[in-house]
């Protein structure tokens, strides 16, 4: 497509964006640069943003798991349009690059003007030996003490922050949410009367729902925002007779135990070293006969390494010190503690559903969010959720619930003998 463009730098982030996108150029995807220049799209696609004429430089050299997503929080870049497709597309254009292509790219955006040093605001400062419980604490405060109003924007009446189940007829998030909920409680076979612990209870969406069930529900969290806004809605559900949570770490759970235990969402934050500990700590606080479901993501790179949160885009602006490692690690470390390996289930294509679901409403409520936070962490968290969404869909990460029990001494547990119980209400 030929466009006039008079400006040096704009014609030379244009060749940048040309030999990227190919004929995808003015076809699917759309610029408008800094200087008023504009290549709409054809199609309904996106439009890539470069808001200054270092934009792409910034975003485009190394370090790349850092800078592509700095670029964005800063505003330096944008997408109008699908942020994820822009995310795939880029990927995709970069990976195809031959390496006299990819050097060539490299030597017109060196010919760009170089980025400002920025102080940047905002970022994961952690101190001391990982997945100590101080450093445990500081991981999560960052990561979940945002205001209350801020995580309302998004994730929906319950406030849950872990993979919704979209199941037959579930057509909305909040739905998907209690869905998911009660498909927890079912797993673990939770029944009126029971003791029921949540090992990292967020916003206590789950210890009010099994006290609303009948059981005496516990939730333990290391964010002390999360344990207020906890507190306050059992208060205002009536449940304080049923339901209670603390500032609690799970190596501090001492002798109580429990009919059954869940967690969901919460051993990304372990630590592959830790696994073996928080298994150890999940069974001596689980009856004989018991059940727990562990719910995480995992890992599912074809190198079986993982994934650590180091001075990446995610360890610095999200997720600080989170490891996610493969469902293999995951099963050695339950059974090395005790376990019996029940049930497993791959949900990560509700997950993805589940994330375009909260960038969708983060999307519509963009100014309530902003106000609630700042422009920073609203572009953050957007860019965060959607490429996980991406990561999801691809199948390079899952959402695995393990179901493991505590047999007794004859080897029995609190397990029919088929999954007809879990459909039953279907």
């Amino acid at each position: 497509m030929e466009t006039l463009v008079t400006d040096r730098t704009a014609r030379q982030s244009l060749a940048v964006l040309g030999e990227l996108f190919g004929e995808h150029l003015g076809r699917d995807v759309g610029v408008r640069l800094w200087d008023g220049t504009e290549i709409p799209p054809e199609s309904p696609g996106f439009v890539f943003q470069v808001n200054a004429p270092f934009a792409l430089r910034a975003a485009l050299t190394p370090p790349f798991d850092v800078n592509p997503g700095k670029a964005f929080v800063e505003g330096w870049l944008d997408v109008a349009g699908n942020l994820e497709l822009a995310i795939d597309f880029l990927e995709s254009s970069v990976t195809r690059l031959s390496k006299v292509a990819l050097l060539k790219v490299l030597a017109q955006l060196a010919r760009l003007p170089a980025p400002p040093r920025v102080a940047e605001a905002g970022i994961a400062r952690l101190r001391g030996r990982r997945h100590t419980k101080a450093r445990d604490a500081a991981a999560v405060g960052f990561h979940y003490d945002q205001s209350v109003a801020f995580y309302r924007t998004f994730l929906g009446r319950d406030l849950v922050y872990s993979c919704a189940y979209w199941d037959e007829g579930v057509d909305t998030l909040d739905d998907a949410q209690r869905a998911k909920l009660d498909y927890v409680l079912d797993k673990v076979r939770l029944r009126a009367g029971q003791s029921f612990l949540d090992i990292g209870c967020g916003w206590g969406a789950l210890v009010i729902r099994a006290a609303e069930r009948g059981a005496h529900a516990h939730g333990i969290t290391l964010s002390r925002r999360q344990y207020e806004e906890a507190v306050r809605r059992i208060e205002a559900a009536g449940l304080q007779d049923r339901a209670r949570v603390e500032l609690r770490d799970y190596r501090d759970l001492g002798d109580l135990q429990y009919d059954a235990i869940a967690s969901i969402g919460m051993v990304e934050h372990v630590g592959r070293e830790r696994l073996a500990e928080y298994f150890a700590c999940a069974y001596q606080a689980l009856r004989e006969g018991g059940l727990f479901l562990n719910h995480g993501i995992v890992s599912q790179t074809r190198d079986g390494k993982g994934y650590r949160a180091t001075n990446d885009f995610i360890g610095r602006y999200v997720f600080p010190d989170g490891d996610l490692v493969p469902i293999d690690t995951t099963v050695r470390d339950a059974e090395a503690a005790g376990f019996e390996v029940r049930d497993v289930e791959n949900l990560r294509e509700h997950y993805a559903r589940t994330l375009r679901a909260w960038v969708a409403n983060l999307g519509a409520e963009q100014r309530a969010a902003t106000d609630a936070s700042d422009a920073r962490t609203e572009r953050i968290w957007r860019m965060y959720m959607t490429g996980s969404a991406r990561s999801f869909a691809l199948g390079r990460m899952g959402l695995m619930q393990t179901l493991l029990a505590k047999p007794r001494a004859d080897g029995t547990s609190d397990i029919p003998p088929t999954r007809r119980d879990l459909y039953a209400s279907a």
